[in-house]
């Protein structure tokens, strides 16, 4: 598996036990709906400030997105 694929499953089961939706999290990141699809499958990496956002807003360590650690 490649790093989009790792980080696209780890943002899925992030998102599945979180609070928030694809689009409430692609507002509070500030891009657009299609930008956050195209990270849900696989297809793009968010910039390092887009991931630590990420981080903070799912409550979650880089190292889990990254698929280095279990949720």
């Amino acid at each position: 598996m490649d790093t989009k694929q790792i980080f696209s499953a780890q943002l899925q089961e992030a998102v599945k036990y979180s609070s928030i939706n694809y689009s409430e999290l692609a507002k509070k990141l500030g891009i657009t709906k299609a930008t956050m699809s195209m990270y849900k499958h696989g297809k793009a990496l968010p910039s390092l400030e887009t991931f630590t956002l990420l981080c903070d807003i799912l409550d979650v360590s880089a190292d889990f997105l990254l698929g280095k650690k279990e949720f």
